[in-house]
């Protein structure tokens, strides 16, 4: 039906389009799944339904950097039918999974064989969110040994990543002098796997007090630091992942302060929680790298405000019940992520002034296309920051319910997604 929203909250993080650069509103009609402003329609189909919205929000559809996919090799945590479901129920249009599938995405064949599963699968989920593949850096994501770099990027990837950490610094700077000409995004996890030993939770007080084996900040500081100096050297464009520390926020900012050619993100849930959050040893809380303190927290937030970390990535990591129902020491590191991100980071972020709505749909949007180096999302989907619903296995999209809000009340949706006939 032939739709019009009477004053929808519009927000674009490209143009800030009031002089706040944080909201308007306006009369929204929704035509065949194509939005127009009234302004600018002639006639009103006699059909039209009138939806009140002054609680809506309109604004540009999301990409996430990078999240994992279970398909192939481990469809029982996720399939690609239900990460794509789940990426389009969280209001993603633009999905980019890392290369550590089994097998791994470390060849052209492997590349082309799930990028035919992915279109035959779109075709039928409307409004099916695009994915992206990250070729893999070095053969199963081990780094030992470099993939066939010419190989994949004959291929659709959109560059190249592990997803893991590569721990041969002579290797890393191999990579980068090779990719240099190939002008595609290179992703980075920094982190010394020596200094971490058998750490499970970040150093400080509350790791102590819950006697859990400490991963030390020298763990991302040092390899952040020594792999900057190797982009600095080499000159080739990295975006580093995953950072998690205030010390990573500082060390990042002064290499752009030096012009060295980076980006950076980190990952929703060291936005929303922190190390406090362990004293439950919930194993949905275990990630990598692991949450960080509450003053870590602050710094990410921080970063992500004043533009020295450029996106939130939601690293989307399902595992089955039976993979994750462990003790927290014996879990896989990672939690599900796409249907939730959004509205959690919204209530906790937005709500209380932490960051603006602005801020955080750039560092979800436009910004993560950036990191991309492709062109910002055309579609625009519909959020209510209102909605309240139940995290169940049976309402959320994923396949895996690995999550610590599993069975608590969620408020924010996402409604629905549309095209545009012009930019709004």
């Amino acid at each position: 039906m032939n739709q019009l929203f009477q004053q929808i909250r519009i927000l674009d993080p490209i143009v800030a389009i009031d002089r706040t650069g944080s909201e308007r509103v306006a009369d929204i009609l929704v035509i065949d799944g194509v939005i127009e402003e009234v302004s600018q329609t002639t006639q009103l189909p006699p059909d039209l339904n009138i939806t009140p919205a002054q609680h809506l929000i309109l604004a540009p559809g999301l990409v996430d950097l990078y999240s994992h996919s279970g398909t192939p090799g481990h469809e029982e945590r996720e399939t690609i039918g239900s990460l794509l479901a789940a990426a389009k129920a969280g209001g993603f249009v633009w999905l980019n999974i890392l290369p550590d599938t089994l097998p791994a995405l470390d060849r052209a064949s492997s590349i082309v064989s799930l990028d035919r599963e992915y279109h035959q699968i779109a075709t039928q989920i409307p409004n099916c969110p695009q994915l992206g593949y990250w070729g893999a850096l070095t053969q199963g994501v081990e780094g030992k040994t470099m993939t066939e770099l010419a190989e994949l990027s004959s291929t659709n990837i959109i560059g190249w990543a592990d997803g893991h950490s590569i721990a041969n610094l002579a290797l890393i700077r191999r990579l980068l002098e090779y990719l240099q000409p190939f002008n595609r995004p290179i992703g980075l996890y920094a982190l010394d796997r020596q200094l971490r030993g058998n750490g499970i939770a970040r150093a400080g007080v509350a790791a102590l007090k819950y006697g859990l084996p400490v991963d030390p900040v020298s763990s991302e500081a040092a390899a952040l630091a020594a792999t900057i100096e190797i982009i600095a050297e080499i000159g080739t464009p990295v975006h580093l992942m995953r950072i998690s520390t205030r010390r990573g926020v500082e060390i990042i900012a002064a290499a752009k302060q030096r012009g060295v050619p980076i980006t950076a993100s980190t990952t929703w849930l060291h936005l929303v929680a922190n190390t406090t959050d362990l004293a439950t040893y919930d194993p949905n809380f275990k990630l990598d790298p692991p949450l960080g303190t509450p003053d870590d927290q602050i710094a990410l937030i921080e970063g992500i405000k004043m533009g020295v970390l450029d996106a939130i990535a939601i690293d989307h990591s399902p595992y089955t019940y039976e993979e994750k129902t462990v003790a927290f020491g014996e879990a896989p590191p990672g939690a599900i992520g796409l249907e939730l991100a959004l509205p959690l980071l919204w209530q906790n972020l937005v709500v209380p002034g932490k960051l603006s709505a602005l801020e955080l749909w750039a560092a979800l949007s436009t910004k993560p296309a950036q990191c991309l180096r492709q062109s910002p999302p055309t579609q625009l989907i519909l959020f209510d920051p209102q909605k309240t619903w139940s995290a169940t296995s049976n309402n959320l999209k994923s396949l895996a319910d690995n999550t610590a809000w599993l069975g608590r009340e969620i408020i924010g949706k996402v409604n629905c997604q549309y095209s545009r006939s012009t930019y709004l």
